[in-house]
């Protein structure tokens, strides 16, 4: 029986989702990560999904202030095998899944709902 894409996450999916959302967060943290669009950027890790067969995983990161983003993306990208072997230990499952990363735009998606909210209405 196939699942609908608009299902929402299981139980398991969403625990895995989180301890993947913590170890990476750790592992950015540490500054574990030898790249050099990494270094000296913070990054902040909005969301982890993973899909409902485990085997693939989106993380939504956005560096602090927004600056450098796609190069963060590249070198996280760069960086996810490594990441992956972190978080597979992490997990304890048979296998970890594949990590992509994509830039988190809803921090700029809920300025402007608020920027639309603070406007006053107009007269006609």
């Amino acid at each position: 029986m196939a699942r609908s894409p608009d299902r929402a996450p299981s139980q398991r999916q969403r625990r895995v989702a989180e301890v993947m959302r913590h170890g990476l967060a750790e592992i950015l943290a540490r500054g574990e990560l030898r790249h050099e669009a990494l270094s000296g950027v913070s990054v902040t890790v909005s969301e982890v999904r993973v899909s409902p067969d485990m085997r693939n995983a989106t993380a939504f990161v956005i560096p602090l202030g927004g600056e450098k983003a796609d190069a963060v993306i590249e070198g996280l990208t760069a960086c996810a095998p490594y990441i992956r072997g972190v978080l597979g230990r992490q997990l304890q499952l048979r296998h970890a899944p594949q990590i992509s990363f994509t830039l988190d735009n809803s921090f700029d998606y809920a300025e402007r709902i608020d920027s639309l909210l603070r406007t006053p209405p107009r007269e006609e």
